[in-house]
C-alpha cells in the first residue's frame, strides 16, 4: 500500500511538471493586477535619501561659543528618509525633517546604487514639505510621479507607501486609506513635534525611512507623502499617516512660486504667490511696492505665456524666473476678467532690498550674522533699537517668535510690519568681569518707525 502511494505521488508530480500538460499561454497575467502596474509607474520615482549634518548638541551654546570666540569641533550625523521625483529635470519631494539641518544631500534609486548629489531648493516648516533638485554628473531626465487631483481620495481605497524603510531600497506596503482628514494628536513623527492638520491616514506599513516617499493610489499619483505613524507604544499597530496632496500643492505654490524664487545670494524678490495647484498658474495675492505690483500684476491673473511660451507647471514658471534675474525683462502674457494683457515683469536680487540698510531704517540697528541668531553691530542714538535699551554686542536669539536663517530673511521679517508696529526680539546679554561672566536672557520690544 505504502509502495503504491509513493508511486501515485510519483506520477502526479511527473504529470504536473510535464510540457503537454501544462497550462495554455494566455494574454492575460493574473498577477499584473492594478497593485503591480501602479508600482511598475512610481517605483522609478523613488529615491532613497542619505544626510550628512554637522551638529552641535547644544544650540544655544554652539552659538554662544561662536559669539565669544570659542571653537569646538562639532559632532557629525547621518540619517536616511525617501523621496519621490516630480520633475523630468531632477526636481525630489521630501519631508523637511529628512533634510532640514543637513550639510550634505544624496540620493539613489531603486535599480541603481550610484548615488546622485542634490540640493535643497526650498521648504515649507509648517507643512513640512522639502523640494530638491538633483545634480547628476551627466545631464539626464528622470521618471517624474504624475499628482492625482487635490480631493480625489476615496475613503477605504486601496492605496501604496513606497520608501526607503530603515535603509531597505525600494521598498512597498499596500493598505486602505482609513481617513482623509485626521488630526495629529498622539502621533509621533519621529522628528519633533509637527503641527500639521488633516493628514491622510492608512494602515499600509510606514516605518523609520519612510518619511518623504510616495503615498499612491491605483492608477500610479501621488496622493500623499509619508509622514508618522501613531506612537507603537501606546499598542498602535497599523496607523500611518501622511501629507495630503492638497498641502503638498500649497507647499508648492510658496516655495516655487511665492514671494520669493532661486537660491542662495542670488534669491530674487518676485513679490507675488501663486493659488495651489499645478495648473491654470493663476496669481492668489501682490505684495505692494513688489516687482510683480510693479509689472501690474493683480490677483486673479491667469498666466498664460512667459516670454511667448505656454506656462506650464509651477517648477517651469519658477526656472523661467530664475534664468532670467534680475538683468532682463520678462514678457508676461496674462488673462485678467476674460481678456488677455501684456506685462513686464523685471525681477530684484533680494539681498539689493531686505538688508541692514532697511533694518536700520526701520529699527535703528545693524545686525551682524553669527551662526544660531545675529550679533547687533550698531545701535543708532535715539532710535527705536535705543530707545528699548538695546547695545551693540547684544546677541538676538529670535525675532517674533522666530529664528531667521540670515540677514535677508530677518529684513523680510521686519518689512512685513506696518510703521507703529511692534516687534518682540529675543536677547542675550553677556556681562564678563575678568575670567567670569554673566548671561542675561529676556525679550524686549521695539517698535518699527
Amino acid at each position: 500500500m505504502g509502495i503504491g502511494f509513493l508511486w501515485s505521488v510519483a506520477m502526479c508530480r511527473g504529470a504536473e511538471s510535464s510540457p503537454a500538460e501544462a497550462p495554455p499561454e494566455t494574454s492575460l497575467d493574473v498577477r499584473r493586477d492594478a497593485t503591480v502596474v501602479a508600482v511598475e509607474k512610481v517605483l522609478p520615482s523613488v529615491v532613497n535619501i542619505a544626510t550628512r549634518s554637522r551638529v552641535e548638541n547644544d544650540p544655544q551654546e554652539q552659538a554662544l561659543r561662536q559669539f565669544l570666540g570659542i571653537q569646538r569641533r562639532p559632532e557629525e550625523q547621518s540619517s536616511r528618509g525617501s523621496g519621490v521625483v516630480i520633475s523630468e529635470d531632477g526636481y525630489v519631494l521630501t519631508n523637511v525633517h529628512v533634510v532640514g539641518d543637513a550639510d550634505e544631500i544624496w540620493v539613489t534609486f531603486f535599480d541603481s546604487p550610484e548615488p546622485i548629489p542634490a540640493q535643497r531648493v526650498a521648504g515649507s516648516l509648517d507643512k513640512d514639505v522639502a523640494l530638491l533638485r538633483l545634480k547628476p554628473k551627466k545631464e539626464r531626465h528622470f521618471r517624474p510621479v504624475r499628482f492625482a487631483k487635490d480631493d480625489d481620495l476615496l475613503l477605504g481605497e486601496t492605496v501604496l507607501a513606497l520608501g526607503n524603510p530603515f535603509g531597505l531600497n525600494g521598498s512597498i506596503s499596500r493598505g486602505i486609506l482609513s481617513s482623509k482628514s485626521r488630526r495629529q494628536d498622539g502621533a509621533d513623527p519621529g522628528a519633533g513635534h509637527l503641527d500639521i492638520a488633516d493628514w491622510l491616514q492608512t494602515d499600509a506599513s510606514i516605518n523609520p525611512g519612510n518619511s518623504g516617499g510616495p503615498l499612491i493610489n491605483l492608477r500610479g499619483e501621488l496622493i500623499g507623502l509619508n509622514v508618522a505613524i501613531l506612537n507603537p507604544q501606546m499598542g498602535a499597530q497599523g496607523i500611518g499617516f501622511a501629507i495630503p496632496i492638497r498641502r503638498i500643492n500649497q507647499a508648492l505654490a510658496e516655495v516655487l512660486s511665492g514671494e520669493s524664487v532661486g537660491g542662495g545670494a542670488a534669491r530674487l524678490w518676485f513679490g507675488a504667490r501663486l493659488e495651489p495647484g499645478l495648473r491654470p498658474l493663476t496669481i492668489q495675492a501682490v505684495q505692494p511696492a513688489s516687482p510683480a505690483f510693479e509689472a501690474g500684476l493683480k490677483a486673479r491673473d491667469v498666466i498664460l505665456e512667459v516670454d511667448g511660451r505656454r506656462s506650464g507647471s509651477m517648477i517651469d514658471f519658477n526656472q523661467a524666473l530664475v534664468a532670467a534675474g534680475d538683468e532682463r525683462d520678462l514678457d508676461l502674457l496674462v488673462r485678467r476678467s476674460g481678456q488677455s494683457l501684456h506685462l513686464t515683469l523685471r525681477l530684484k536680487q533680494e539681498r539689493k532690498v531686505f538688508n541692514n540698510e532697511m533694518i536700520q531704517q526701520r529699527l535703528g540697528l545693524t545686525l551682524r550674522p553669527v551662526q544660531g541668531g545675529f550679533a547687533v553691530a550698531t545701535v543708532e542714538r535715539g532710535g527705536p533699537a535705543a530707545k528699548a535699551n538695546l547695545e551693540p554686542g547684544n546677541y538676538l536669539t529670535a525675532m517674533d517668535g522666530q529664528q531667521p536663517d540670515d540677514l535677508v530673511s530677518a529684513a523680510k521679517l521686519v518689512a512685513s510690519k506696518a510703521r507703529g508696529e511692534v516687534i518682540e526680539l529675543g536677547v542675550l546679554m553677556v556681562e564678563r568681569n575678568g575670567f567670569f561672566q554673566r548671561r542675561y536672557q529676556g525679550t524686549v520690544s521695539v517698535k518699527l518707525r
